[in-house]
């Protein structure tokens, strides 16, 4: 039923760029589910989305999940921050306990992992001000191979041990659960911990397959939305956009868990775990680091430890974030803030820079003059006439929080800095750009000059002027310029920076930074090719690499299969994994691309997935939903005049678990 991902084998034992702000009513592209979720617990618990540490993902059961280890994760905490900043539960995932109970039927903790007990390391965390969280499955045994014993049927027991030992968050798992209806299992479990007397978070981690938001209120503090996340941008992806319309079932004591936070684990670039970690706060997740803190960089805490973004997703009003819009990928998310502001995130799903634009008045803020934008990144405020936008890296958010601010003329004018044209260069061939710099504030921009540089021996000159005396609101100085990579140049993405130096009217100066990219490509060669031969401009998977003419294997590149479909084996083409895009150059000199499309023989029955194909950003072939049931589509899309061109599988709309899909002798036509 899941993948073969690390923690959800496991599971196959069940038995049976940064901007913030709320959605108008009736605009969201992505609706939310119909109806609120029923009361939440009325005991004072869990008000904000709850915010700690998790070692399943950083540890998994190797025998450093220990003692020592999570005594140590209390102490960064403190060392680094952390716990000023918000952080609160350090929590035990599974293998601590042994896999037998003792005569009297009670859990017994690992003596070698835990020889002083759980107590004693219960006391340890709360001697630093934190709080200590366990976990365990409801079902006979929890999700480990190993076997070790589940709450079913021992509610009762367990919890009083658990409020005995100090644990402060019980998370509750869904394996092995004999097939007993799920509402009853965690309601169970719900009144053994309130017959303690000890005021405990729970949990339920049923993974969303009985859709708990529509009756786990009064249950639970929070629940899972979703099955496991992955160290992966596909993973990721996929599970913000099943958490994003379940909006209206979150708030105070109850929320949307679209599970943990991978910043810091490695399958991500520093601008992806940005994204990350801002479009989780702003949709009032809880935050739950699962990165390995004892060897965590400088970066990672400085993610993690960003008290402006933190605060969004704190806020005491406890609103969960609404799509506004998500047109092409270009995503735009806004939480009202108890102050009355609006948190707004500009989210580029899409493998290029993207401008992400909307309005005060969009999110939901009043007529006023002028705003007061705060860009939560970069620690700056700036005045705005109404206009929130920007040009947002790839997989970038542009987090910003806005407000109808009496005050909003103590700040210099917000400035955007665009990109017209596609930095793709071809070596010894002049690229032509043209840059923008548009004052979106309601004061003008003195002073204003804009320099591009490229890498060192790349020649990058203007053909229109640099500079301006004064850009009013609205206005833009536009420049050309040609980019021409020195012959020779090995095909690949190298760094331009695009800078923007500006004056306030009371004097201030002014710099802002636009990073992107410049690809140097060589046309496709004339006649058919296949794409599992050629060289790709971007590639994003769900688990694994994109694997060329095998079969996706979720892990290392090279671990595939012959691509199978229906019994049919295909020497050629690409095994991906939803969420999935490949994007080629073309060079406008290409007419067609073919393929056989469909989810592959090795996941037996499991796996849904769509394939679509985009020329120019414009897509231009699709399926419907295919599975594993239905033979290999063939899929034409005609792609004439197009300079890139992207092969994209979603996940069908139940998330990624098994999304093995074959783009099978994928063809190429100049």
């Amino acid at each position: 039923m899941r993948h073969l991902h690390t923690r959800t084998t496991r599971r196959r034992t069940v038995a049976a760029l940064t901007v913030l702000l709320f959605a108008v009513p009736g605009a969201p592209a992505v609706a939310d589910e119909e109806g609120p979720a029923s009361p939440a617990l009325a005991d004072g618990l869990a008000l904000t989305p709850p915010m700690g540490f998790n070692n399943w993902n950083s540890t998994h059961c190797r025998a450093e999940f220990d003692e020592s280890m999570v005594k140590g994760i209390a102490d960064i905490f403190v060392e680094k921050g952390l716990k000023d900043a918000g952080y609160q539960y350090v929590n035990l995932d599974d293998c601590w306990a042994l896999p037998a109970r003792d005569a009297d039927g009670k859990l017994v903790p690992d003596p070698a992992r835990f020889p002083n007990g759980i107590k004693a390391v219960a006391d340890y965390v709360h001697s630093k001000g934190l709080k200590l969280g366990i976990y365990t499955s409801a079902g006979t045994k929890t999700c480990s191979s190993i076997g070790f014993p589940g709450a079913l049927g021992h509610e009762y027991s367990d919890a009083q041990q658990f409020a005995d030992w100090g644990v402060d968050y019980l998370k509750y798992d869904n394996c092995n659960n004999q097939g007993v209806d799920a509402r009853l299992r965690y309601t169970t479990m719900r009144d053994a911990l309130e017959a303690t007397g000890r005021p405990i978070v729970y949990s339920i981690c049923e993974w969303g397959q009985n859709k708990p938001w529509e009756w786990a209120a009064d249950v639970g503090h929070l629940w899972r939305t979703t099955g496991d996340i992955s160290d992966t941008w596909g993973s990721m992806l996929s599970i913000l956009k099943q958490n994003l319309p379940l909006a209206s079932h979150a708030g105070p004591g109850h929320w949307n868990d679209p599970d943990m936070l991978e910043v810091g684990n490695g399958g991500m670039t520093a601008t992806e775990y940005r994204s990350h970690f801002s479009m989780w706060s702003v949709m009032a997740a809880p935050l739950l680091i699962g990165s390995d803190l004892r060897t965590a960089s400088d970066e990672t805490f400085e993610i993690l430890g960003n008290k402006e973004v933190i605060a969004v997703d704190q806020d005491p009003l406890g609103k969960q974030g609404s799509v506004v819009s998500s047109e092409g990928g270009r995503w735009v998310v806004a939480k009202e803030m108890k102050d009355g502001s609006r948190a707004v995130a500009l989210f580029n799903e899409t493998g290029s820079p993207q401008r992400i634009a909307t309005t005060a008045a969009a999110v939901g803020l009043p007529d006023a003059a002028a705003y007061t934008l705060r860009d939560l990144w970069q620690h700056r405020s700036y005045n705005t006439a109404g206009t929130i936008s920007a040009t947002v890296p790839a997989h970038g958010t542009v987090l910003v929080r806005v407000a109808a601010d009496r005050r909003w003329n103590q700040h210099p004018p917000a400035v955007e800095l665009g990109l017209d044209g596609s930095p793709l260069v071809q070596a010894g061939t002049r690229a032509r750009l043209m840059t923008t710099v548009t004052d979106l504030g309601r004061t003008p921009a003195g002073q204003v000059s804009v320099r591009l540089s490229g890498p060192e021996g790349w020649a990058v000159k203007p053909t229109s002027p640099t500079t301006s005396a004064a850009l009013p609101t609205g206005r833009s100085l536009r420049t050309k310029w040609t980019v021409t990579a020195p012959e020779g140049t090995p095909t690949g993405s190298y760094d331009l920076t695009l800078k923007a130096s500006y004056r306030s009217p009371a004097g201030v100066r002014v710099e802002n930074v636009l990073p992107f990219t410049a690809t140097v490509v060589v046309p496709p060669p004339s006649g058919t090719s296949d794409l599992g031969d050629l060289p790709w401009l971007s590639a994003a998977n769900g688990y694994g690499p994109v694997e060329r003419n095998t079969s996706n294997g979720e892990s290392a590149a090279g671990d595939g299969h012959p691509i199978t479909m229906g019994g049919v084996v295909y020497a050629k083409g690409l095994g991906v994994h939803a969420e999935s895009a490949v994007e080629y150059y073309t060079g406008a000199a290409c007419e067609t691309v073919t393929a056989d499309v469909g989810v592959d023989d090795e996941k037996g029955a499991n796996g849904t997935v769509a394939f679509e194909v985009w020329a120019d950003g414009t897509k231009v072939a699709s399926t419907g939903v295919l599975t594993n049931a239905m033979p290999a589509e063939p899929l034409t899309a005609d792609i004439t005049g197009a300079r890139l061109v992207r092969l994209v599988v979603t996940d069908g709309g139940d998330g990624i678990d098994s999304d093995h899909a074959d783009w099978a002798d994928a063809r190429l036509s100049c």
